[in-house]
């Protein structure tokens, strides 16, 4: 391996990772579009052992997506729906409650909840969810509606992002999701989401949400018309707001699933064929994500977006998390994934162990609730 290194185009970046040096913008971009995974893979290791150690980290949690009924019209999605479709729905109160319920049952540290962009909800809708969520599990943490769900909140009910924020907290709020981001290039925004917000208004809510107290996570959802270089430029400005609030957790990367989504469509009409991210690209870029975001702690992959065994490769091209049990999820599976709707604890903890690292499981916040011993099985 140090052969293969020594003789890579990278070398030079291998250097800089080894003396802890922050890599730059042009730095991001020769990896984004260097072929050499292996030397990619190990500055990433490197930068992972420095960081974070061996702990490799999971959640037992469990997903509610209250409402699909959607206006943004983003090219990406197959979850949307308009309210007349005979598959819109939005949950009442009361299937709150049984899921919360189910999430109870089943151990549930974490309950996820975010959902489509619903004109017909009134604000109180939202705080209920919350509310109803924590009267039936009051241990959990609940981490609820991303950023574009805050905006969009804020603006509907006629009150200021703080407002908002201090309501939601007040009836039960822990963190916030890191989803909606897409990819921050206005080229990609006026393309194939121009019906939400954009980089500026996504970054202002987690800041606003980090000066308040209040962590968050951020994501990406990259391979779909992004280039290389925009996917950096998306990390740089998640790494400069946390540079100035340090309340980001985990970085989250979302591989576009490109099956029944309006962007499709496009493209097959247009005699294009549209392809899934290949396993060369979902290792190089969570590799790029740890390399770039050196003051994100933590890297994580959605195993139910790749699968498990290359979440399990990827522990060793930087990631340090494999998200959690989930359950129950819709979003990425109505575009297309194959993989389980819902994994075990005794699964991660096999995997992990058999990649040579420790496992823990987490809490929302990184609360360490069980180091196993990480003798493989």
């Amino acid at each position: 391996m140090e052969r293969h290194v020594q003789a890579s185009e990278l070398r030079d970046l291998v250097e800089k990772v080894a003396a802890g040096e922050r890599l730059t913008r042009e730095d991001g971009y020769r990896i984004a579009r260097s072929k050499d995974l292996l030397t990619i893979g190990y500055m990433a290791d490197l930068a992972r052992r420095q960081r974070v150690g061996d702990k490799v980290y999971f959640i037992n949690n469990y997903h509610i997506n209250h409402t699909n009924i959607c206006y943004a019209g983003c090219k990406f999605c197959a979850f949307a729906k308009p309210r007349k479709d005979p598959e819109a729905y939005t949950m009442a109160i009361e299937e709150i409650e049984r899921e919360a319920e189910k999430a109870r049952a089943l151990g549930a540290t974490e309950i996820h909840v975010v959902g489509g962009l619903n004109p017909y909800l009134p604000y109180q809708y939202y705080r209920d969810v919350i509310r109803a969520i924590r009267r039936v599990h009051p241990t959990a943490c609940i981490q609820a509606y991303d950023a574009v769900e805050i905006e969009f909140i804020a603006r509907v009910a006629r009150k200021s992002i703080q407002e908002v924020l201090e309501d939601l907290r007040e009836d039960g709020l822990t963190a916030l999701p890191g989803g909606g981001g897409e990819i921050f290039a206005e080229r990609v925004h006026q393309a194939l989401y121009p019906g939400k917000i954009g980089k500026e208004k996504y970054l202002e809510v987690h800041r606003i949400a980090h000066r308040m107290g209040i962590r968050s996570n951020c994501s990406i959802l990259y391979g779909h018309i992004e280039t290389p270089e925009e996917r950096v430029d998306h990390m740089l400005a998640l790494r400069e707001l946390q540079d100035e609030t340090g309340g980001f957790l985990a970085f989250i990367s979302f591989p576009y699933h490109p099956e029944n989504t309006p962007l499709t469509r496009e493209m097959l009409a247009a005699g294009q064929v549209p392809h899934p991210t290949t396993g060369m690209d979902d290792l190089r870029h969570h590799a790029l994500a740890r390399l770039l975001l050196d003051n994100i702690p933590h890297i994580r992959i959605f195993w139910m977006a790749v699968g498990m065994k290359m979440a399990q490769t990827a522990l060793y091209w930087g990631v340090n998390d494999l998200d959690g049990t989930v359950r129950r999820e819709r979003i990425i599976h109505d575009a297309g994934a194959t993989t389980a709707q819902e994994a075990d604890k005794e699964e991660m903890v096999y995997l992990i162990r058999q990649a040579g690292r420790i496992p823990v499981e987490r809490d929302t916040l990184y609360n360490e609730l069980r180091v196993y011993d990480p003798a493989a099985v």
